[in-house]
């Protein structure tokens, strides 16, 4: 297609003004051809950015025509200061709702300098990016949460403990070693639940909030250890095009999502992490990224806020350096090991997913 016919195409989707039948043939076109779904992203982002510079230079007109109202009414000298002219309270009657106008533009304008400032501060803050982690409601013992995940009568969450926040995460090591995103994590302790419903106490072993990375390890005797890891971790970069795909805990269940990796970095040229294609929802948090042959190249961590299906996923050789610093930290951990071979490559989808939904728990953090 000619990229002028389709820009023109982009413009008549993005803005509704194609028929439903033309409709229907983009997005079927937009779900099969992996860069043109990243063009109508782009270009998406591309036109919110031109809207608010516009919106930037209307305030900016405003101002200046209620600057030059008050100018020629004598209200204001060119020094920009009040005039002596009249009593103030009668200057206020007479001119409260140019005053309002003002302050309520003047309003606006601090709100886009402090949007200036947040955009600047770390990545983790920017208010162009969504945590997916999801908040959870106060446990209370006399209750049970609908779904098949949790009954509150037998919960293994302490006594008068608070939910926080909630998450995904995915089994390292058969021992019960689970990684998770770190901002997941909010309060003291967490308990993990399988796909099967059933919870197993945890403990936090380590923490890195520069790559938003954690380790769980579960404590429980409950817990059965699977014979092994059906899949690897990557150590080097994945390709940009590539099919992936993923499991996780946005509702009581798991949930699989599917996609393509967009970018060799992530928000803002973050080293870190790759941005991703894909659905994500709170509760996607720490969920494990696959690509086509069933290895993890990432942990889903975050989303753009305002660009439909445009993620972020720590790489996953970060897990490999999280998993030597553990060993450096306490020699207690000196016998975790990854798992170093894959039985999910050229594996139909479906079986490779339901080999990987033992492997993958729903993350429940509280705190007292």
């Amino acid at each position: 297609m000619d990229d002028i016919l389709l820009l023109d195409a982009i413009e008549r989707y993005l803005s509704g003004e194609m028929s439903p039948e033309e409709r229907a043939y983009f997005e079927n076109l937009r779900n099969t051809t992996p860069e043109i779904d990243q063009m109508v992203v782009e270009h998406n982002m591309f036109l919110h950015q031109i809207a608010d510079y516009s919106a930037n230079i209307q305030i900016k007109q405003t101002l200046h025509e209620v600057h030059q109202n008050l100018l020629e009414r004598g209200d204001l000298n060119e020094g920009g200061t009040l005039s002596t002219k009249g009593k103030v309270i009668q200057f206020f009657n007479k001119y409260k709702r140019v005053t309002a106008i003002a302050a309520s533009v003047g309003g606006v304008i601090a709100l886009f300098i402090s949007g200036l400032a947040m955009y600047f501060s770390t990545a983790v803050n920017d208010p162009k990016l969504e945590q997916l982690g999801k908040d959870l409601e106060v446990v209370k013992k006399n209750q049970q949460y609908q779904g098949n995940i949790i009954n509150e009568v037998t919960s293994k969450i302490p006594i008068n403990a608070r939910l926080l926040s909630g998450g995904s995460g995915f089994l390292v090591d058969v021992k019960g070693y689970i990684v998770t995103n770190a901002h997941i994590l909010k309060g003291t302790g967490a308990i993990v639940v399988n796909s099967k419903g059933k919870e197993f106490k945890s403990s936090i072993v380590l923490i890195d909030h520069v790559k938003d990375l954690a380790i769980l390890k579960i404590n429980d005797d409950e817990y059965e250890a699977i014979k092994s890891i059906p899949y690897t971790i990557q150590k080097s970069n994945s390709d940009l095009g590539e099919e992936i795909f993923t499991l996780g805990y946005p509702r009581n269940e798991i949930v699989y999502g599917m996609g393509y990796l967009s970018a060799k970095s992530g928000f803002n040229g973050d080293s870190l992490s790759y941005q991703i294609q894909i659905s994500a929802n709170p509760g996607n948090s720490g969920g494990p990224v696959f690509n086509k042959n069933g290895e993890v190249i990432g942990v889903l961590s975050t989303k753009q806020a305002q660009a439909d299906g445009v993620a972020f996923a720590v790489k996953s050789k970060n897990i490999h350096s999280i998993i030597e610093d553990l060993k450096k930290s306490d020699t207690a951990f000196q016998r975790v090991k990854l798992p170093s071979k894959s039985s999910l490559k050229g594996v139909e989808r479906k079986v490779q997913i339901n080999k990987l939904e033992d492997c993958v728990y729903f993350v429940k953090a509280y705190g007292k």
